[in-house]
């Protein structure tokens, strides 16, 4: 035992502690006021002239329209008619979930923070998919898992799914029909990452899916398109590093996308600036939050629609992002609905479909008034009922269930100490908390020992030996037998975390038969208006929780009353509900896909070639530019390489800048098979028009099928119109005296590329909140500053130099890996896309590159946060002559040694 003293110092510490959290918390609460009252104004100007803009024309009677329907605003509709579809299932879809461990059986739902219900949750999806009317194949991407001590499934590269019970038999479709799991390797082959360690490695991920989707589509245009390919009907990204990949796999293939975030990193963000306990900066090292939010943003950018599971997910927490807002998406639909116009401005389709749930091991002990059928003899009991019924003195109990992971959030202490401190309920019940897997707590990361500690310590200290029970294990498969032990000794389940984002284990209670008490914080309360199966608490209330617990287990007919209303209602929740309305949205969206064919085919020399070099040098003047291009061009020839290796040009210059460069050097065009231009929104093939080999012969042929292919959201003259007006805000001030620094400039512009000249770099906004501002109107767009800063240019949402490459080598049939793109220490302000992926990444080094201006110095997030620059796959070389070239080439694999 501890001594009087010892108790009294440690006593006194945790009150210094507990009074210096109190003290940052208040600290942090002043801060943030400050911070949203100054940021306030602002956005909600920028808002007010928006929705000015949008309402100048509404008829009257639409005004009072949007504000009585909310249906006006986002389609929140959760029925949807049958998909109609032909007599031969054709849809191809795609899902993508890159964290956690993903498979089909035996889930090891909780052996960490990524593998959650969002795992179970799009396996589930994939399967019911699958299964359903008019669907041919899904596939699930995820990451290949080779680490150790991790399971040999998780490296297999496909794995096929079972479905669920109301499929349609293999034989009724083709050898490639079904649902799959298909594991794409990027990053580390040996190491499991967790999700916020991923963002370096979404390149090399898009850029293996590409590759299998191109192969898939063309497998099964053989099977069911008569030889054409069958491109996936949307890609839907799930979380934030999926949404970003789909946004770049839908971008490079030109195919509708969806999204769905489960868990938002605004929301997550305020959550733990409330505690006080960290600061913005220190979050943000640690869970990476502001690519998370980023990427967030991107997917609204590109998305068709977004997947909601409640209207509290739309109007509380996706409201709070920059590129959506419910008032203005009523008005966009309203004036898309009549044919108004929008000045250029876009809403992605908010959408809410509840998750479904899987009822094929549903076994219902009871009947609908609550009385025992045919109770199985002990020895047929699941084996999971001994290993939890052994913790008690008495079984008979009504039992408590709670299944969570124990993580601080879901707030599992409250509900042991709500437990502990009533003894009515503790005579009452029994309490079982089923918090994931473990082996030890020793092993355990930080946050999830600190709460099962905390749970063993309050057991200790209320003495509820023998009437708690907190397994070690259990398998995927013994939850629905745990739902069911605890239906049948007529307990409840309970929810009670600060905030639910949905709450799929409320559902899977309700489908046994079992009444709820959840938390009264997020989605729970739709849940609960629809089941109609429980209680709603304040989860920071402890007594309204013991009281609700009680209430339910001691009055018979209210829990026969909430079990009868949950297994009445519940098959509104199931998967073919979920995928008849899934599918009923999907085939909504416009059909797109990759822009494969047309005359240039036959004349293009880039089609034929083995390895491709990709000079995208920003960071030097024009003499090194050209020098770089003349060494590298000077080496393949000496090497006896010029047939087999092709050159791309990939710059921010326009078209003419190009053609004055290389005519001032004595050089052709035809040097290189495609020119990317204006930042990636231009890409042209030189072609000679003559018989004699000059440059007045050679006539740069613009790739029209790219222009189409980017034309996605873009604003046009709206757009152009609201920078020109922007630009006028943008000055210096020396003194009382203000001077504009940025001007429209026609000549540089072209149809998808909007160019500003800067006169003054060293006043330019940062460009993430040029693209803040974008966002808040509703713009989609990707604005760029090139040329040392002096150039913006604004491009459409899926043009960018990276994108460019990647549709290259989608039409030409190029493999990625023969690809080596050659940069210089710094560039425009996209230069960070042009690194990651699976090409080969060259780095010139050296005095020659211009140091590194004020656009790459107020980045939102730090370049090795998004970028693994100690990747094979990138090197770096000093200088840029002949023998530098020759090295790097040699190092890469485009020369031989």
């Amino acid at each position: 035992m501890r001594s009087p003293q010892e108790r009294n110092t440690r006593l006194e510490n945790m009150t210094w502690r507990i009074w210096n959290l109190a003290r940052k918390k208040k600290e942090f609460e002043k801060e943030e006021a400050c911070r949203l009252l100054k940021r306030q104004p602002e956005a909600e100007k920028l808002r007010t002239d928006t929705n000015a803009d949008m309402s100048e024309d509404l008829f009257e009677g639409e005004k009072g329209e949007d504000a009585g329907d909310p249906s006006v605003a986002y389609g929140d509709s959760t029925t949807g008619s049958s998909p109609k579809t032909s007599s031969i299932d054709k849809l191809y879809i795609v899902l993508i979930s890159l964290h956690g461990l993903v498979r089909g059986e035996n889930m090891e739902l909780g052996r960490d923070s990524d593998t959650g219900g969002q795992v179970k949750y799009v396996v589930e999806l994939a399967k019911a998919l699958s299964s359903s009317p008019g669907v041919y194949r899904v596939d699930l991407l995820t990451r290949q898992i080779l680490a150790p001590n991790f399971d040999r499934s998780y490296g297999e590269p496909t794995e096929m799914l079972v479905s669920t019970s109301f499929k349609n038999s293999k034989q009724e479709k083709g050898e490639n029909s079904g649902a799959y799991i298909i594991r794409i390797p990027f990053g580390p082959k040996d190491k499991y990452l967790a999700k916020e360690h991923l963002w370096p490695f979404i390149q090399e991920f898009v850029d293996g899916a590409l590759g299998h989707i191109v192969r898939m589509s063309k497998t099964i245009g053989e099977e069911i398109g008569c030889g054409h390919p069958v491109w996936p009907a949307v890609i839907h990204g799930h979380y934030a590093s999926a949404g970003i990949a789909a946004a770049l796999l839908s971008g490079s293939l030109n195919i509708p996308m969806a999204f769905t975030g489960h868990f938002l990193g605004k929301d997550k963000l305020e959550g733990l600036l409330k505690q006080g306990r960290h600061s913005r900066e220190q979050i943000n090292m640690t869970y990476k939050i502001m690519c998370r939010i980023e990427a967030e943003e991107l997917s609204l950018d590109a998305s068709e629609i977004v997947i909601a599971s409640t209207r509290q997910e739309i109007e509380e927490q996706w409201n709070l992002y920059d590129g959506f807002e419910v008032i203005l998406a009523r008005k966009l639909r309203a004036r898309v609905k009549r044919g108004a116009n929008c000045y250029g401005r876009y809403m992605p389709r908010m959408v809410i479909i509840p998750p479904g749930v899987e009822f094929g091991h549903i076994i219902h002990d009871f009947d609908m008034d609550g009385e025992e059928e045919n109770p199985c003899p002990a020895s047929e009991d699941p084996p999971i009922w001994s290993q939890i019924m052994r913790f008690f003195t008495n079984p008979r109990k009504p039992m408590i269930l709670a299944v969570a992971r124990p993580y601080p959030e879901k707030n599992i202490t409250s509900l042991v100490k709500a437990f502990g401190e009533c003894r009515p309920l503790r005579e009452l019940a029994n309490l079982t908390l089923i918090m994931g897997n473990r082996e030890a707590i020793s092993k355990m990361n930080n946050m999830s020992a600190a709460v099962l500690t905390s749970v063993l310590t309050l057991i200790d200290e209320y003495d509820l030996y023998g009437q708690v029970a907190y397994p070690k294990r259990h398998k995927h498969s013994e939850v629905p037998d745990i739902y069911r032990l605890a239906a049948r000794t007529k307990g409840a389940f309970v929810n009670v975390a600060y905030f639910e984002q949905f709450g799929v284990t409320l559902i899977e209670a309700a489908m046994n038969g079992l009444p709820i008490i959840a938390t009264k914080n997020g989605a729970p309360v739709e849940i609960n208006q629809v089941l109609n199966n429980g209680l709603l608490v304040d989860p920071h209330d402890q007594n309204a929780i013991a009281d609700a617990l009680y209430k339910l287990l001691s009055d018979k007919q209210l829990w026969s009353r909430c079990r009868e209303n949950g297994l009445k209602n519940i098959h509104q929740f199931s998967w073919p509900e979920h995928c008849k309305n899934y599918l009923s949205r999907i085939l909504t969206l416009g059909p797109r896909s990759p822009a494969i064919g047309g005359k240039q085919e036959q004349k293009a020399p880039i089609s034929g070639r083995k390895h491709i070099i990709v000079i995208s040098v920003d960071s030097v003047n024009k003499e090194d530019l050209v020098r770089i291009i003349r060494n590298t061009i000077e080496v393949t020839r000496t090497e006896k390489l010029s047939g087999s290796t092709g050159f791309v040009l990939s710059t921010s210059l326009t078209i003419s800048e190009i053609r004055s460069l290389l005519v001032s050097a004595g050089m052709l065009p035809t040097v290189f098979d495609a020119l990317i231009c204006n930042s990636g929104s231009n890409i042209y093939y030189p072609l000679y028009s003559g018989d004699m080999p000059s440059s007045s012969q050679v006539t740069p042929a613009i790739d029209q099928n790219h222009q189409a292919h980017i034309e996605y959201r873009w604003g046009g003259e709206g757009l152009r119109k609201y920078l020109v007006k922007w630009a006028t805000s943008v000055v210096e001030r020396k003194g009382r005296i203000e001077r504009q620094i940025i001007f429209e400039d026609p000549e540089h512009s072209s149809t998808y590329c909007l160019a500003f000249r800067v006169v003054n770099p060293n006043h330019l906004p940062p460009l993430k909140e040029l693209r803040k501002l974008m966002r808040i109107q509703s713009l989609r767009c990707n604005p760029l500053y090139n040329h040392s800063a002096t150039r913006l240019s604004v491009v459409p949402i899926h043009a960018s130099r990276s994108q460019a490459l990647r549709y290259l080598c989608i039409r030409w049939g190029i493999e990625l890996p023969n690809v080596a793109v050659l940069v210089g220490e710094s560039g425009d302000s996209d230069y960070e896309e042009l690194l990651g992926g699976l090409h080969r990444t060259v780095i010139l080094k050296g005095e020659f590159n211009i140091p590194a201006n004020r656009i790459h110095t107020v980045r939102r997030y730090p370049l090795q946060d998004v970028v693994a620059l100690d990747s094979s796959n990138i090197i770096g070389i000093e200088g840029y002559s002949t023998d530098d070239m020759k090295s790097a080439l040699q190092q890469i694999g485009v020369l031989t040694q």
